[in-house]
């Protein structure tokens, strides 16, 4: 009886624009904070606080500082002015698939444009590529874990969809830090 109930409420399922932009929003910011730790690695490194492993000379890490500084600043702009979603709706059975396919979907489009796409040319743009491989990896493995969890603890102990969000993310960058 409870297969049919299941099957019945997969086959409707819904891929609105609500699932896509939270989604979206949430790669995007993992992204962007883990370029932007990148960038202060860069700094650290240019100033000589780290021994120097990927840039040349000082120079060279701090225009790639200021680069990568603003282009992190750039993807982290992006959810926050034109995707305006800061919630998972992850209510019921029929939303976590949608929001599990959601995230499988977009890791996948991600990892293939980072790995077959981009053509690294030195040693910065490599690890660039590393931390877009990485995020899309997270995104495939431990995210719908992570969205499978949070649907179940909201039906048990009553979680908020606001920390359900921030859960998430704080798994999805953690998540990304153990792939790199």
């Amino acid at each position: 009886m409870n297969y049919e109930s299941i099957n019945k409420e997969l086959s409707f399922l819904n891929f609105q624009k609500k699932y896509l932009y939270s989604i979206l929003g949430l790669y995007l910011f993992s992204l962007g904070t883990t370029m932007l730790g990148y960038s202060n690695y860069l700094l650290l490194e240019s100033i000589g606080i780290v021994e120097r492993s990927v840039t040349t000379w000082n120079a060279q890490g701090l225009f790639w500082f200021l680069i990568l500084f603003c282009l992190s600043l750039f993807v982290l702009f992006i959810p926050v002015e034109f995707l305006n979603i800061f919630k998972i709706y992850n209510l019921t059975f029929q939303d976590l698939i949608v929001n599990i396919i959601s995230v499988i979907f977009m890791s996948l489009l991600t990892l293939v444009f980072f790995q077959f796409l981009l053509n690294p040319s030195n040693l910065i743009l490599e690890d660039l590529i590393d931390i877009g491989k990485a995020v899309s990896f997270s995104g495939f493995i431990s995210i719908p874990l992570i969205l499978f969890f949070l649907h179940n603890l909201k039906r048990t102990i009553g979680l908020s969809d606001n920390f359900s969000y921030r859960i998430t993310y704080f798994a999805w960058v953690l998540s990304c830090q153990i792939f790199l």
